[in-house]
């Protein structure tokens, strides 16, 4: 669960990942986002995309891959604890260059050189999320954040199955 905010928690920062089963077990590698580059890098460079609450996270796969794939397809449900806030550099809307960067749509070139200059600059950044305004991502370099971050936990993620219900016949 998403822990509570103090003072009823111990207000450590989590972060929440959702893949494949299959890659389960590499979870933070950013080997995908290497491959093919993402919102926020450019091929060849290494990011983890996270969220700050499972619920983002389920979001932001559901809107690459849909809930069908999720529900039929087993996902896994990745929750890391960053060891030390002051890692994280926190990008706020007014920080971002152009706008229209925060909004759905492919990312330009302009915002993954953007944003490969802050994955090269600082362990971890905080983004606001494209799929949900309100929402935050958190992104990092595996190898810049090596020992800054470590997995709580790891489970069978299971959509809840109205989020996929049958077609109308």
């Amino acid at each position: 669960m998403t822990p509570l905010p103090p003072p009823l928690g111990d207000g450590a920062w989590m972060a929440w990942r959702i893949d494949t089963a299959e890659f389960a077990s590499v979870w933070d590698s950013g080997e995908g986002a290497h491959r093919f580059g993402g919102r926020w890098n450019r091929e060849g460079t290494r990011a983890v995309y996270c969220a700050l609450d499972p619920a983002t996270a389920i979001l932001e796969v559901a809107v690459h891959k849909g809930f069908h794939a999720m529900d039929v397809v087993p996902h896994v449900l990745s929750q890391a604890r960053i060891a030390d806030p002051a890692a994280i550099h926190v990008v706020v809307p007014g920080d971002v260059p152009n706008p229209n960067w925060l909004r759905p749509g492919f990312p330009s070139a302009g915002q993954q050189g953007f944003g490969d200059a802050l994955l090269a600059a600082h362990a971890f950044v905080l983004l606001p999320s494209t799929v949900s305004a309100s929402s935050w991502n958190l992104v990092f370099d595996p190898g810049r954040a090596t020992g800054l971050y470590a997995l709580v936990a790891q489970g069978r993620f299971a959509l809840d199955g109205r989020l996929n219900p049958p077609a109308p016949r």
